[in-house]
């Protein structure tokens, strides 16, 4: 998931307002760990 074009658009736009690093590393990680839980939410519903 590291090279995600939706990652890669969340950085883009956090750099272009000049946020602090951790910040981005923050939001990164918080989309991460959503996806992951509705991926599993989505598995868990199907069996």
């Amino acid at each position: 998931m590291k090279n995600s074009p939706l990652l890669e658009q969340v950085r883009f736009a956090i750099r272009v307002r000049h946020y602090s690093y951790r910040t981005e590393q923050t939001h990164i990680q918080r989309i991460k760990r959503f996806i992951l839980f509705q991926n599993e939410r989505s598995s868990n519903r199907h069996g």
